[in-house]
């Protein structure tokens, strides 16, 4: 959420850094948040002026009755003035509602780094390693899934209908594998604290990182329960300390957190369907952090560091895209794209988002931190991103490592955590 001083201070810039992000409407809209909270806080002075005429009203209106003088003119003259202040009250209260609703709609600010326009104009900013000729044809995933065995599309598509999968064997056994050899590398070599959480949340922990009121026909809920399937472990994981107010020698403070994800709007433009590359149901390593402000540019360059090393370390070629202000999450103030090259489809295909959100989502689910020795507090930075998320790390592994006869040979350091090195139709 941003913070209301933008729009009382620098409405001007602050619609023009808005409309980089494709609001069309972000001068008439910062305006009208503009004069909303001018008329409120009218309303609030004067509210204050009329207690205070009453508290004075109040004590005059007791001495005179201790003295046997009449009150009755001050007394009608004070009716009067509770019905203006509840008036008020009422006009501040209905500005507060629509200024937070109005707010909680409006995405965070564009770091100025970020490039302008849309999707066109995401710019590749560093690469690691390079495609690879290969001197026979390569497969797509699902034929290798199928031919081996290991992915199970029918059986996702009887069990829950399409945009789900099923996997077997030794593929399922590489998911789990991965997953926990991800968790291990960024616990041990990258100062992450695990965290197991739920996969349920409720209506704070979505609106606190920024996926509700906005994307909430994209997500699943359970209306009985007023719960939501998490979209990702950055909801729960963030929502931890929401409400908090963190010890500064705390910070900064790193999760690592497996989760399932369950998105109801991937796939559903029909792009990209087959096989595992958009589904609604994936495995997640997530990881989030929560920083001082002036840590938290440091912190992005570290944790997009931390998830490109994964790719390195499994020998795949990927690259780093800075999104521009169009293409930005709604919650991202700078969002560094990992993409990993998947030669059977021919695609670079997204497998880490890293995101600094700055106080965005701090202010929303109210996580602040005191200074030592400092009286007041500040909000906290929080960042996050896929450490990797699966199946499109499958997807590239297997593509990338397939052999001429169809087999699967994995990487070398893979083979002595999962206790097999090769994926065959034999098993």
């Amino acid at each position: 959420m941003l913070d209301i001083k933008a729009f009382r201070h620098d409405p001007e810039g602050l619609a023009a850094t808005l409309a980089k992000r494709g609001l069309t409407d972000a001068a008439a809209l910062v305006d009208a948040v503009r004069k909303r909270d001018t008329s409120r806080r009218h309303a609030l002075a004067r509210g204050n002026e009329l207690r205070q005429l009453r508290n004075r009203a109040s004590r005059e209106i007791g001495e005179a009755r201790r003295q046997g003088r009449s009150a009755d003119e001050q007394i009608a003259v004070m009716r009067e003035v509770r019905t203006n202040i509840a008036e008020l009250d009422a006009a501040v209260a209905d500005a507060d509602a629509w200024i937070a609703e109005t707010l909680a709609n409006i995405p965070n600010l564009p770091d100025p780094q970020v490039p302008p326009g849309g999707v066109e104009a995401n710019r590749v900013v560093r690469t690691w390693g390079s495609p690879t000729e290969s001197p026979f044809s390569l497969r797509p995933h699902w034929e290798l899934g199928e031919s081996l065995g290991i992915l199970d599309l029918p059986g996702g598509s009887r069990v829950s209908g399409s945009g789900f999968f099923v996997l077997r064997g030794r593929g399922a056994a590489l998911q789990r594998g991965l997953i926990n050899w991800m968790i291990g590398l960024h616990t041990r070599e990258h100062g992450y604290s695990e965290v197991r959480v739920p996969y349920l949340v409720n209506e704070d922990a979505m609106t606190g990182t920024g996926q509700l009121p906005k994307f909430a026909e994209e997500s699943y809920v359970t209306r009985r329960d007023g719960l939501w399937l998490i979209p990702t472990a950055e909801v729960p994981v963030t929502n931890l300390h929401r409400g908090q107010i963190l010890r500064s020698d705390s910070l900064p403070i790193k999760y690592v957190a497996y989760s399932p994800c369950f998105r109801r709007e991937a796939g559903a433009a029909g792009k990209d369907t087959r096989g595992m590359l958009r589904v609604h149901q994936f495995d997640k390593v997530e990881l989030v952090r929560f920083e001082k402000p002036e840590a938290s540019s440091a912190a992005l360059e570290e944790l997009t560091g931390e998830a490109g090393r994964v790719l390195e370390m499994l020998g795949l070629p990927y690259r780093v895209v800075v999104l521009a202000a169009g293409d930005l999450g709604f919650s991202a103030s700078l969002t560094y794209d990992l993409e990993v090259w998947a030669p059977g489809v021919g695609q670079w295909l997204e497998v880490s988002s890293c995101s600094t959100f700055t106080d965005f989502q701090a202010r929303r689910a109210r996580i602040r931190f005191r200074r030592e020795q400092a009286g007041g507090t500040e909000f906290v930075h929080t960042l996050n991103g896929s450490g990797l998320a699966l199946p499109r790390l499958m997807v590239a592994l297997l593509e990338t490592c397939q052999r001429e006869d169809g087999s699967i040979r994995l990487p070398k350091v893979l083979r002595q955590f999962l206790g097999f090195a090769d994926i065959t139709p034999e098993g």
